[in-house]
């Protein structure tokens, strides 16, 4: 019996996003539900009862014949063999949007086992994809060795392929960790919403602002190992809202010498050309002045007391992932976090 597929769209669109495994599809159920316009929206699973649970259009079941939909209790060739006999499929329905996101969870074996190889097929397409890996809590790897395995060798194919592959590390959610742990998830799949968003308006949302679809893809293509940071502040402190985005990143990370940004602006109609240039020169600063920097910008027509950055920053030493799921490893401080070298820049009136 062939997987279920969603219905058919017919041209080529901009974007879609993907949810791979368990977690990967609960991210997506998020995003849904927060609101994505013109972004399609896919889930992929070996598990029948979790994917009916999943409220988006495009559910996909990979495996009936093998798996009989009861998931992969962590059996990545499994779920590659699976995988592999629907491939011309999977690859006909995600190849046609520019820019594919694929959000998986590290350790299982859905999720780690199609996170690089539905990856690895789209690179040969004129798709885009996005890796998107939720790396597991220490927690998961220090008790359960087959998931540190599935979570190793899924970096390591991600790695070997090239391009861009964004980590974010559930251990940094532990500053949540008074939260219930749904909510806690909720606040990362909130991350990841805010970067979608705003990659779509900076290229479809008109603003002052805006990047084309071809530079878009070519910076994020060349971006490397990566990480997301996201934060708000009140417009009066620009600065303290890229310090602020920098010390709370999922995941602790050191650059290499040619770092990359991609940034976003959302404010309102009182956002200056003054509060711009500051905030530009504070992530130059951070950033060691990085050899891209592909700036957007969404205003409103009402005037806003808060700037929400959202950023992608490109050029990660590969140690930033490998740290993030060492056995018992002591994680490093973010670099890059709020220092006293932070140059004071003068607000003129």
């Amino acid at each position: 019996m062939p997987p279920e597929w969603g219905p058919t769209v017919g041209s080529r669109d901009s974007f879609a996003v993907v949810g791979l495994g368990g977690a990967g599809s609960e991210a997506v159920h998020d995003l849904v539900r927060l609101g994505m316009p013109g972004v399609h929206a896919f889930a992929v699973n070996t598990d029948r009862r979790h994917l009916a649970n999943i409220q988006v259009d495009q559910r996909i079941l990979l495996g009936e014949r093998q798996l009989r939909g009861r998931g992969s209790a962590g059996d990545r060739p499994a779920v590659l063999a699976a995988a592999e006999d629907a491939k011309e499929e999977l690859v006909r329905r995600l190849s046609r949007f520019e820019i594919v996101f694929l959000l998986a969870g590290l350790g299982g074996g859905t999720g780690s086992a199609l996170l690089p190889y539905i990856a690895r097929e789209l690179r040969r397409t004129d798709a885009l994809p996005v890796p998107v890996a939720f790396l597991p809590f220490q927690v998961e790897l220090d008790t359960n060795s087959n998931r540190r395995e599935n979570t190793t060798d899924a970096i390591e194919e991600l790695e070997g392929m090239g391009g861009l592959l964004l980590a974010l590390s559930n251990e940094k959610l532990r500053r949540f960790e008074s939260l219930p742990l749904h909510h806690v998830f909720q606040l990362r799949n909130t991350y990841v919403h805010n970067l979608v968003t705003s990659l779509v308006d900076m290229v479809e949302a008109p603003s002052q602002l805006n990047v084309d679809l071809a530079s878009l893809k070519s910076h994020l293509d060349d971006a490397g190992i990566s990480t997301l940071l996201q934060a708000e502040y009140h417009i009066s402190e620009p600065e303290r809202l890229v310090q602020q985005a920098l010390s709370e990143s999922l995941l602790d990370f050191r650059l290499t010498g040619a770092p990359s940004a991609l940034v976003h602006l959302d404010g309102g109609s009182n956002f200056t050309l003054r509060t711009l240039d500051r905030i530009v020169r504070t992530v130059r600063f951070h950033l060691g002045e990085p050899r891209r920097l592909l700036l957007g910008t969404r205003m409103h027509p009402e005037a806003r007391e808060v700037v929400r950055l959202t950023a992608v920053v490109g050029g990660l030493r590969p140690t930033a992932i490998h740290d993030a799921v060492a056995p018992n490893g002591s994680k490093p401080s973010n670099p890059l976090a709020p220092s006293a070298r932070m140059p004071r820049l003068e607000s003129r009136p």
